[in-house]
């Protein structure tokens, strides 16, 4: 782990996780997905996240991780059905809160708040007054049984947080296809995002809403897209200020991840450029 800290352009606070597959367990959660895909923009990245001791991070390699130790990592399981993705929690690391921001990175351009699991301190939203704050809140509208299923959940917090943020990306499956959550949301905050799967995705910006439809592909794994979609649309928006644009170029990215498993799916630089040059067309 580092113990020093250079200044950085995107800050993702939550939990790194450890998924269970059929191969074993390997490396996810929104921290890992968002973070890879802000380095492939050209982004110097940072997480603030919490890990087990001796959690191999190897493949976040280029990132600067400032990891809490925890007992354990935050371990899932998901179980894509042709009914939707069933999901199981089997830890829950520590939870995460602005004491453990490395000083330096207290101004970060952007910073996404990303938790998977309840582990963000809802008062993060209000801690950094110059940052442009993207929120992906599914970890806030989520619980969990005894058996450990992973149930939607009420998010109480959900007005102070959105009116804090600059912009919000969440999937329909998060709300269980509530449209009257999803209004009430849109209400709380400037820019708000409706991923929809195949079906592409919904903004909502000033009043107004518009649709995208994303290039069909082979989908082979759906796990991360989301999570690769919010972080290219909060880096374009914070660069060039257009919703309509950062919108179209997230939802080719994140149509993309799909084609292949896992972090694999996170976007390769040359593909940015490519998809960078064909929304201009």
């Amino acid at each position: 782990m580092l113990n020093y800290y250079q200044p950085i352009d995107y800050l993702v606070i939550g939990h790194i996780t450890q998924d269970v597959t059929p191969q074993g367990l390997i490396l996810g959660g929104t921290a890992s997905y968002a973070s890879l895909t802000a380095k492939a923009l050209g982004l110097r990245v940072g997480i603030v996240t919490a890990v087990a001791p001796n959690t191999s991070l190897e493949l976040l390699d280029g990132i600067q991780i400032h990891a809490v130790d925890s007992e354990f990592c935050s371990t899932f399981e998901n179980i894509n059905t042709p009914h939707g993705r069933i999901q199981y929690i089997y830890h829950v690391a520590t939870t995460l809160d602005y004491s453990m921001v490395p000083e330096v990175w207290r101004d970060t351009p952007i910073v996404h708040l990303g938790p998977i699991a309840q582990e963000v301190e809802p008062n993060l939203a209000r801690n950094f007054s110059n940052s442009f704050i993207g929120l992906t809140p599914q970890g806030w509208l989520r619980s969990w049984d005894k058996q450990n299923r992973i149930h939607p959940s009420e998010w109480p917090e959900a007005r102070f947080v959105l009116e804090h943020a600059s912009a919000a990306v969440l999937s329909i499956e998060d709300v269980q296809g509530d449209e009257r959550r999803i209004e009430e949301m849109a209400s709380a905050i400037r820019i708000l995002v409706v991923t929809e799967g195949a079906a592409g995705c919904r903004l909502y910006w000033n009043g107004d809403l518009r649709h995208f439809s994303p290039p069909q592909e082979n989908e082979v794994d759906p796990i991360g897209a989301g999570d690769i979609f919010a972080t290219a649309f909060f880096a374009r928006l914070s660069a060039n200020h257009d919703p309509w644009e950062a919108a179209r170029f997230a939802t080719f990215l994140a149509a993309n991840s799909v084609t292949r498993p896992g972090l694999q799916g996170v976007p390769t630089p040359q593909e940015v450029e490519q998809y960078s040059i064909e929304i201009l067309d």
